[in-house]
């Protein structure tokens, strides 16, 4: 079975004063010039399936401007029930809504899980490691509520202890009361991250491979708790002491810099190329290779995890690719995956992807 998107809706949002667009549960492509508003209602889909946007946009920069409040709608259709989420954007805050009932982000999020491929992206292999960090853990807030708690409660208890830090010298056992809920929050959380690195790791090679047959990509989690990853425990028990012990070495540093220098915030997500690290050897191509793998990959986890696939968002990343790894990507989306897709010029395609595709034009012809 599966959900799709079937209609957005949006008022006073942006740079629209009301806009409805229907979607096809195949390839939907908005086609327009620059600056037409085409990435604002892939940023409003995002929102109401991820409960976030790439923007990290405030509530009042998505009303438009001289408008007091704004609104997005979008209803999904599938498995037998319509569901319509909502999210109403006023005094700076934004509320939730599914059925008309309030919700949480957390309550929109993952109904209908989207995976979202833009410009920004293709610059995660080179740029630091929290970029990919949040990539990771973005994609497993979307599959798993546990794995979102873990992440809202570790980024919590984190600020805490680096707050007694900055304030100066914490009392006797202050800290140790921080640290063993940070250790343990953390380590669930680098279990977490581990299990769903792995299933990426399997596909980002599956998909890297198809596209550089003669080169060999792999994603690996590398631990600021230890030097040796190898050795690296696999229990949430034995990281919980590994993680005490990597706190109690570094206390007095902690202490002078004001900042925890250890932990999950600190881990990084590997990128490789052959045997060496992408992100001080890889070529451009290989590095934006590497990215679209990682993005098809969260399709295709998605539905492993699911059973069903998440919808596709592809924001003006055609212009970005050159003609192989826009190849790659038509390929791709011409099975059952509900798709968005933003460009300036329809040249990209083919008639295999136009011909059966819904075609909207955004803010005049192109």
């Amino acid at each position: 079975m599966a959900i799709f998107a079937r209609t957005l809706r949006v008022r006073d949002y942006r740079s629209y004063d009301f806009y409805e667009l229907d979607l096809s549960c195949g390839v939907n492509v908005l086609v327009g010039p620059n600056a037409a508003g085409k990435t604002n209602l892939i940023e409003a889909v995002q929102l109401l399936t991820a409960g976030q946007s790439f923007r990290r946009p405030t509530p009042r920069e998505l009303v438009r401007e001289g408008a007091e409040a704004g609104r997005i709608a979008l209803s999904l259709e599938g498995e037998g029930r319509v569901i319509d989420l909502a999210c109403d954007l006023a005094a700076g805050k934004r509320r939730f809504a599914v059925n008309g009932k309030r919700a949480t982000a957390a309550g929109v999020r993952g109904i209908l899980p989207s995976v979202l491929f833009c410009p920004d992206h293709l610059d995660m292999v080179k740029r630091s490691a929290g970029v990919r960090r949040a990539a990771l853990d973005d994609f497993g807030c979307q599959l798993s509520a546990a794995y979102a708690n873990l992440v809202a409660g570790y980024e919590r208890t984190l600020e805490q202890r680096n707050s007694l830090l900055r304030d100066g010298v914490p009392g006797p056992g202050v800290l140790d009361v921080w640290d063993e809920a940070l250790t343990r929050t953390g380590a669930a959380l680098i279990v977490h991250r581990r299990t769903l690195l792995a299933r990426l790791a399997g596909h980002l090679r599956e998909v890297y491979a198809s596209i550089a047959p003669h080169e060999r990509a792999d994603a690996s989690y590398v631990s600021s708790l230890i030097d040796d990853q190898a050795a690296l425990p696999a229990s949430r028990d034995d990281l919980t002491l590994l993680f005490q012990d990597a706190l109690r070495t570094r206390r007095e540093e902690d202490i002078r810099r004001g900042t925890t220098g250890v932990g999950p915030h600190r881990d990084e997500i590997l990128l490789t190329v052959g045997t060496r690290p992408a992100r001080s050897f890889g070529s451009q191509g290989q590095q934006r290779s590497l990215v679209l793998a990682w993005k098809i990959a969260e399709v295709k986890v998605t539905h492993d995890i699911l059973e069903r696939y998440p919808i596709l968002l592809l924001d003006d990343v055609m212009s970005e690719l050159d003609a192989e790894r826009r190849d790659a990507i038509v390929r791709f989306i011409e099975g059952e995956i509900q798709t968005v897709i933003t460009t300036t010029n329809l040249g990209y395609f083919g008639e295999d992807v136009l011909g059966p595709a819904k075609v909207v034009r955004i803010g005049g012809t192109a």
